[in-house]
């Protein structure tokens, strides 16, 4: 059965008037309806005469059994939540479960649908009757002078939704629009004005007219129910899908000709045309009278002018039109042109479709496109609009779970360990090959940024190869020189620093390519260059373009390997550095460690007594003692604590060891050097020899950790505060943060039990040997003052219990702690001369540090630092006994009586401070010592008091 549109249209009159020619259609569609089917299926609703709010009342009775037309079309007005929710579902029987969704969706740009272009060429080469150039029409044109523009997108492109005639451009089956509306309200365009049928300005079609069907098959549209057979089959081919559309469109308007396109937008946001569907003869046309040369350019800067104002083209005339010069007897033989944007249900352009020379049905004369024509066109290209954005939502969601794969896989490479980063690379971009179907994969590495005649070269390669094996593919590593690659693209893409997609056909088989930079996350640098080569079509060995989907895919990749770059880097980084600090522990360890004659030395001296050393005496002085008696003392505590009996420690190892860690400490270092160490030992060792006291509380192994520690707390001392250090930001502060110095020193101390020859720890189990470690770090930490000022509260509350239970593991690391502070402070308690000596070592040790900060900070030094406080020594020394030192001895010897000579020795030197700061009243006006004079009887009658 011919379309009823097409019938109406070709028994009219060349001479007859548009008014009379919509009366005839009016007429003819009238005639029609008794035999239309009584209910509509399917999509044919869409276009069937039985939903014309202006039919017959016959019709009306149709369809609301007796209601009247006008109430139908007044109670779907006021109903419009129904009307829209009752043709969604009708929608979705055509579109699937993707028209339903489609409004939840977000909203997309038309120029995502490029990307099925590159699905359609492959099948336009294949099936299409006329093989033409690569349809660009944003490429000049010399014959089509006045379309010679870019035609760039317009700014109505972004805000497609702000346009009044997009607002009112919905399609007849578009789910969107608030209020449905059964025909579109598209603009007619202006006819030519030579035009001798119609007038000079475009004419209103009439009311039963605008609203007619646009097919006069119905619901029997074969191309609809085609369409509503294949269903989700569409989606894999646009060409077949778009071929189809044109051609049953050509078929309804009598056109000798058609053409297809779709817009593409390029990577700079200029939309351009490509086509799907080139310039076709149809019916009893042949191709040479309407696919010539010259007939493709102008079919190019129609379709061109169309892009550009996004309005329809009804051409009476072409050659009477001043905007297109035909100057070729060719043209002659195209007369009459339509062509008309196609747009999806949001407005947004999506392609342009064009019908030439409409065929006269009496006599077979070319004839004008009517208006009815252009309504008829319009509306199946708005369902094609539909049909294609549901195609390209399908498309994206495909596009977007292989995405999701590749992503995964990708990171699942990365997260494991690969010892070479050629491998690593590799294998990620075989993750990538298959989805892209590339052939080649190829990463350039740049060298160190020599430039050479101000070019950039590369260092290195790595080569991927893909075999397709019927559905798998293997994908190959093939060693390739530099010399052997085109790196011509990768050097573009490396200086533009941006993604380059190009296809090649002059001269050779086609080539297609993706570059894209790896950038430097940190510094923002193209430190490598990702190049994919001749995408490998699905259905053939041809080779097509990369649409966007591969270089969204490539881009992911890049960034992968960015992070894969960098990860190598810190990689090497991090051996390099490794390997440097081995070489640095072994130089260390060869000058640390003691000669092997000194170790014999001392291996084979008698060690004297602990009487007639004095290190049972709290009262022990270090000063005047020879250093190699200082070396046997210190065996001397090992022996007399049963330790190197209790854990097999070798004798050697021992004395080694000891001798080492004399070594570890600076001899430039007023204070803080060796004796300081072997004083603080001396201490510890007083303290736990005399009493039981501390045998039963403390196990062998805790015993052992205090004697090491109190030994090693001072290692490798710079004579300066841990503030100092920090100001300064000395690698030390950005190694620990915290309580820099002590860190160090454990961390000295455990390299020297590590050391060859010095391992006095071996003899341990793993689990004791985990256990000693611990409690010598926490050991040594607690010798920083400001541990001590956070936990002596703590202590000193425990200290007034009448009894304490040291089971307590918290416990008895609290009493660690404070003996470990009690010992290093020991030098308060000495006797006075041996004080007032030390004194002045430490008063030496801080001045300088003081001096240093005043130089290099340019700041004034705390008191206790300033030098120009030194005459203040007395006062100062007095005030850290009653703030720091005092409190502590007081406490340890509330809880053991055999500690007291620490208490008493610590108050007969601050007698003695307080006596020097008396004598140098005079010299300081006598304000502060008389304070400190003041303090100091406050003090006594307090602690006579809680006595």
């Amino acid at each position: 059965m011919p379309c009823l549109v097409s019938m109406e249209f070709s028994s009219a009159t060349p001479g007859a008037s548009p008014s009379a020619s919509a009366a005839g259609t009016e007429e003819s569609f009238r005639s029609e309806i008794p035999s239309a089917p009584p209910m509509v299926k399917g999509m044919g609703w869409f276009f069937s005469p039985l939903w014309s709010p202006r039919a017959s009342k016959k019709q009306s009775k149709r369809f609301g059994e007796g209601m009247k037309s006008d109430h139908v079309e007044a109670w779907l007005d006021d109903h419009s939540d129904f009307t829209r929710a009752y043709f969604l579902r009708r929608a979705s029987a055509v579109s699937g479960p993707q028209a339903e969704t489609s409004p939840l969706l977000p909203k997309r740009s038309s120029s995502e649908h490029s990307d099925l272009l590159m699905k359609a060429h492959h099948h336009h080469r294949a099936s299409s009757p006329v093989t033409g150039s690569h349809l660009n029409i944003s490429s000049p044109m010399d014959r089509l002078k006045p379309l010679n523009c870019n035609l760039s997108a317009p700014e109505w492109m972004e805000c497609s939704g702000c346009s009044p005639d997009i607002l009112c451009c919905q399609s007849p089956c578009s789910p969107r629009s608030s209020r449905f509306s059964f025909s579109p309200f598209h603009p007619l365009s202006p006819v030519c004005p030579c035009s001798p049928d119609l007038p000079h300005s475009p004419l209103p079609l009439r009311p039963s007219a605008a609203k007619a069907a646009a097919c006069g098959y119905g619901e029997c549209c074969p191309w609809m129910m085609e369409l509503m057979r294949g269903g989700l089959s569409w989606m894999g081919s646009v060409a077949e899908l778009c071929q189809g559309a044109v051609l049953h469109a050509g078929e309804l308007l009598a056109a000798e000709g058609s053409s297809l396109s779709l817009v593409k937008k390029e990577s700079s946001g200029r939309n351009i045309l490509e086509e799907v569907i080139a310039l076709t003869a149809l019916g009893c046309s042949s191709e040479d009278d309407v696919c010539s040369h010259a007939h493709l350019e102008l079919v190019k800067g129609i379709m061109g002018c169309v892009l550009a104002t996004r309005s329809p083209m009804n051409l009476r005339d072409v050659s009477e039109d001043p905007r297109f010069n035909l100057d070729d007897k060719h043209l002659s033989k195209i007369r009459g042109v339509l062509s008309i944007p196609i747009k999806n249900h949001r407005g947004e352009m999506i392609g342009v479709v064009l019908m030439i020379n409409k065929r006269n049905e009496c006599d077979g004369s070319a004839s004008a496109f009517t208006n009815m024509d252009e309504k008829v066109l319009s509306n199946h290209m708005d369902v094609l609009g539909m049909v294609l954005d549901n195609v390209q939502l399908y498309e994206s969601s495909r596009q977007e779970a292989k995405r999701s794969q590749a992503l995964i896989e990708m990171a699942q490479v990365l997260s494991k360990e690969h010892r070479s980063f050629e491998v690593l690379l590799s294998k990620m971009a075989a993750t990538i090959m298959p989805f892209t179907h590339a052939q080649y994969y190829t990463i350039f590495i740049p060298g160190e940024q020599t430039v050479v005649e101000d070019e950039v070269s590369f260092s290195r390669v790595i080569h991927l190869e893909c075999e397709e094996l019927g559905s798998t593919c293997q994908i190959y590593r093939r060693e390739r020189d530099i010399s052997d690659l085109d790196p011509s693209y990768a050097l573009r893409t490396l200086l533009a620093m941006e993604t380059l997609n190009m296809s090649e056909s002059s001269g050779e088989p086609m080539r297609s390519l993706i570059c894209c930079p790896v950038r430097n996350e940190r510094s923002e640098d193209v430190i490598a260059v990702c190049q994919l080569m001749n995408k490998r079509s699905r259905d053939s060995d041809e080779v097509e373009a990369f649409n966007r989907y591969d270089e969204r895919l490539l881009e992911d990749l890049a960034v992968y390997c960015g992070l894969a770059l960098q990860y190598a880097q810190a990689v090497q980084i991090t051996e390099e550095r490794r390997a440097s600090i081995e070489v640095t522990q072994e130089v260390l360890a060869y000058h640390i460690t003691a000669a092997e004659q000194e170790i014999q030395a001392l291996q084979e001296a008698t060690i004297p007594s602990a009487e007639s050393l004095f290190i049972l005496d709290f009262h022990f002085s270090d000063f005047g003692l020879p250093e190699d008696l200082t070396t046997q003392a210190t065996i001397r505590m090992f022996l007399d604590l049963n330790l190197v009996q209790d854990f097999n420690i070798d004798y050697k190892n021992l004395c080694q060891w000891v001798l080492t860690v004399r070594r570890g400490y600076r001899n430039s270092v007023p204070y803080h050097n060796w004796n300081h160490a072997l004083s603080t030992a001396q201490s510890m060792f007083a303290m736990l020899m005399a009493t039981d006291q501390f045998q039963t509380i403390f196990s062998r192994l805790e015993i052992l950790a205090l004697m090491i520690a109190t030994l090693n707390h001072d290692l490798d001392h710079r004579g300066v505060s841990n503030s100092y250090i920090e100001r300064s930001q000395q690698p030390l502060a950005q190694l620990y943060g915290h309580s820099s110095l002590e860190n160090h020193h454990y961390n000295l101390c455990l390299f020297i039990l590590n050391n060859t020859g010095s391992q006095i720890l071996s003899g341990l189990s793993s689990e004791d040997h985990r256990a000693v470690l611990h409690m010598i770090k926490r050991a040594i930490l607690a010798t920083d003052l400001t541990v001590y000022m956070e936990r002596r509260k703590e202590f000193f509350s425990l200290s007034k219990k009448s009894r304490v239970n040291w089971k307590s593991e918290k416990k008895r690391d609290l009493l660690r702690s404070m003996l470990m502070t009690a010992s290093d402070l020991s030098a308060i308690t000495k006797p006075w001369p041996e004080q007032k000596r030390i004194a002045n070592l430490v008063a030496m040790e801080f001045f300088a540090q003081g001096d240093k900060e005043r130089e290099e900070f340019k700041i004034k030094p705390i008191d206790i630092m300033n030098r120009e406080n030194s005459t203040r020594l007395p006062c100062m020394q007095v005030e850290y006994i009653d703030d720091i030192c005092y409190p502590l001895y007081k406490a340890v010897s509330r809880l053991f009586d055999t500690c007291s000579p620490l208490m008493n020795g610590c108050k007969k030197n601050r007698e003695n401070w307080l006596h020097l700061a008396a004598e140098g009243k005079e010299g300081h006006g006598g304000k502060s010592s008389s304070v400190t004079l003041e303090t100091y009887k406050n003090n006594e009658e307090e602690e006579q008091r809680e006595e």
